[in-house]
């Protein structure tokens, strides 16, 4: 599994796991979620063409995953659009982008990109859903949203990513992945971690049986995450009691950090003076940067075949670029 969860660790948006990872993975079918979703399909933002409100439709449907899950990731996106509003403007994302799959069809994905106003910190707003059969017979479901704040705000951004590939074994990554080191600015550390007591989801939710840390062997990623990441490795005897976790202690606790975020992270007033500004530059540009060339750009081909790959990657890069 280490091999394969690089790419999620790395913080980003939409990693990829090779069907070679999931050697153990059994049949997942759960159904989408009957509940009407809390958010329309074109929201409240003008000028969304047809084609745009189509994409947003596919992507808030989650169609692969239960409705535990889809409910959770609804609440989310929700919760962070709502709380921007008119600072957000609507994805304008190729059709082809929005929704894509390869030519087999075994795999499919949806992606949602909305850029950040000029007064808005927000740069971007990224959400998605990965569907891939496996060839062991069983499927692999990632669900992602992720924020990215611009250079006139020095606070953390925010991850979460759930990674199932069977109906008893999930891998929760949910962080504010900081972007400034914590030693030469131990005031962010105290102010974005200690005094909003992040640590303290991940300690609750590591107390239930079925979960267990995750571990990576990567130094390089143990570096780019916050000290008080959630990255846990959750194994149920059955699917019910998986569902149960996801409703009654995943979605209160990501949607805890969440806030954390928004409070004290994205809606903060920060002065970030030039030399901050030039660092943050640097280091946003570095991280953004092995996320579509090492992460997605060696997974994608692989996945969706090549044609597709560089015609997702091409477009993300242009929102990527610092």
């Amino acid at each position: 599994m280490e091999a394969t969860m690089r790419c999620h660790l790395l913080h980003s948006p939409l990693s990829i796991l090779s069907s070679s990872s999931s050697s153990s993975s059994s049949t997942f079918s759960s159904s989408s979620s009957s509940r009407t979703p809390i958010i329309s399909a074109s929201s409240s933002f003008p000028m969304a063409t047809t084609q745009d409100e189509a994409g947003r439709r596919k992507f808030l449907d989650f169609p692969f995953v239960s409705a535990p899950h889809k409910n959770l990731m609804l609440d989310l996106v929700s919760t962070l659009e709502n709380r921007f509003d008119s600072q957000l403007l609507p994805c304008t994302l190729p059709p082809d982008v929005q929704h894509y799959q390869s030519q087999s069809g075994t795999a499919q994905a949806s992606l949602q990109i909305r850029s950040g106003q000029s007064n808005s910190p927000v740069d971007f707003v990224l959400g998605s859903w990965v569907h891939s059969e496996l060839p062991t017979g069983g499927s692999l479901d990632i669900t992602s949203l992720s924020a990215y704040l611009n250079l006139s705000n020095d606070s953390p951004n925010f991850l979460i990513e759930l990674i199932r590939s069977s109906p008893t074994m999930l891998v929760l990554i949910l962080d504010l992945p900081p972007r400034k080191d914590l030693v030469l600015w131990p005031d962010d550390l105290k102010t974005f971690y200690e005094d909003t007591h992040l640590d303290k989801p991940r300690q609750d939710l590591e107390k239930i049986p079925e979960v267990q840390p995750y571990y990576s062997s990567s130094l390089y990623v143990r570096t780019v995450s916050s000290p008080t990441a959630i990255m846990v490795r959750i194994e149920t005897p059955e699917e019910e009691r998986m569902e149960d976790i996801i409703r009654n202690h995943l979605d209160p606790i990501s949607k805890q950090v969440l806030g954390v975020w928004l409070d004290h992270c994205a809606c903060a007033k920060r002065d970030v003076g030039e030399a901050e500004r030039a660092h943050l530059k640097k280091r946003d540009g570095l991280i953004r940067g092995k996320t579509i060339e090492i992460d997605l750009g060696s997974s994608f081909p692989r996945l969706f075949g090549t044609e597709v790959a560089n015609r997702v990657l091409d477009t993300m890069r242009e929102y990527f670029t610092v």
